[in-house]
């Protein structure tokens, strides 16, 4: 094979390469390219294997930004892109001068759209964007910038979409990136801030002083009635603790009584015991300060004397004793066996009266001898 055939052999190759490269095109997923036919725009070509025609078909390139740099491509990425702006200069509704920063997201929708209503898609975006962010925020407080982001970012998405849509271009979101207010407004801020958590805390230590000082008025209350309950129930249960006492002690006095009268009775006690017992019974009862009732019988009282004098200082019996009398006559009763025999019936021995004043029982007038003792 000589010089000249390889020569034309390897053009030959050449442009058969080159034919297929301009004929065939693969689109990736997620793109599509802009086929223009004689400088006219022919149609979309989607992702997978496309065949153009050579020297009649060409893609159309398009701008893209990418970072902060501008590229061009022709493919057209349909997925959402985002894109962020640097902080820009803007002035609320109450002249307040600050910087905000932006980001937001887009997606192509109608590639043709995107390529021959717009010159320069990114660039119309980008400077669409600040202008309109300068024109929400200046209709807003800077209080309202600062507490309103969500409404900040509906309201100029709502405004880019409208604007961006005969471009083929969805707005998906905008978002206020940062908001950053002078220094002077900074510091106030801040001041507001220190003074709003002072205010708090002072309203919520008078709060705690208010219910613990609630508390502590109930627990007092509370204390107070459970104190008053449980004196009233020791009262009560003193009450009747001095009222069994009581009874107790009155049945006790009761029970003894009848237990002397008894014992009196069933051992036939003389009467010069019975005087022995009354005047002990008076030497205790006139013992102390103790208050004493004196008789009302004072013959029984004569006669119990009469009996200790003739059992105790008795001289000269025969003198004394009375004459003998006649068989089957009984004696004439004397005084002391008359006051015996009146302290036997009754069994009234006069106690002390109490320190209350409460008199003791009187004793029962005994029975004037009849014919039948004598």
């Amino acid at each position: 094979m000589d010089a000249l055939t390889f020569v034309i052999l390897a053009a030959l190759v050449g442009l058969a390469g080159f034919v297929l490269y301009t004929c065939v095109r693969i689109v990736p997923q997620a793109k599509v390219m802009v086929v223009e036919r004689l400088g006219k725009f022919h149609g979309v070509a989607t992702s997978g294997l496309n065949l153009l025609i050579p020297f009649l078909d060409s893609p159309r390139p398009i701008e893209m930004r990418t970072g902060n740099r501008y590229m061009r491509s022709t493919m057209v990425d349909l997925r959402e892109q985002v894109m962020g702006f640097e902080t820009v200069q803007v002035i609320t509704h109450d002249n307040v001068n600050m910087e905000v920063g932006s980001v937001i997201y887009y997606q192509i929708v109608d590639a043709a759209k995107a390529l021959y209503q717009v010159e320069n898609l990114a660039l119309a975006i980008e400077q669409l964007t600040m202008t309109n962010l300068r024109n929400v925020m200046g209709s807003l407080t800077l209080d309202q910038t600062l507490t309103s982001r969500e409404t900040v970012n509906t309201r100029l998405r709502m405004v880019l979409d409208e604007a961006t849509e005969k471009w083929g271009v969805k707005v998906t979101r905008v978002e206020l990136r940062e908001i950053e207010p002078p220094q002077a407004i900074k510091s106030a801020m801040a001041k507001q801030m220190t003074a709003e958590r002072e205010r708090r805390a002072e309203v919520t230590k008078a709060e705690g002083d208010k219910a613990a000082a609630i508390l502590q008025a109930e627990g007092q209350k509370i204390s107070r009635i459970l104190q008053a309950e449980g004196e009233r129930d020791a009262e009560v249960a003193r009450a009747e603790g001095h009222k069994r006492a009581t009874m107790l002690e009155a049945e006790g006095k009761a029970e003894a009584t009848r237990l002397t009268f008894e014992a009196i009775h069933s051992g036939h006690a003389t009467p010069e015991v019975l005087a022995l017992r009354y005047m002990e019974t008076l030497q205790e009862i006139g013992k102390g300060d103790n208050k004493m009732f004196i008789p009302y019988e004072a013959t029984a009282t004569l006669g119990a004397i009469s009996v200790i004098k003739d059992v105790f200082f008795a001289k000269d019996d025969a003198a004394r004793r009375p004459a003998p009398q006649a068989p089957g006559t009984r004696p004439a009763p004397t005084a002391a066996s008359l006051s015996a025999q009146s302290i036997a019936r009754s069994n009234v021995i006069a106690e002390p009266a109490t320190l209350t004043g409460a008199s003791a029982p009187q004793a029962r007038r005994p029975r004037p001898p009849s014919e039948q003792d004598e």
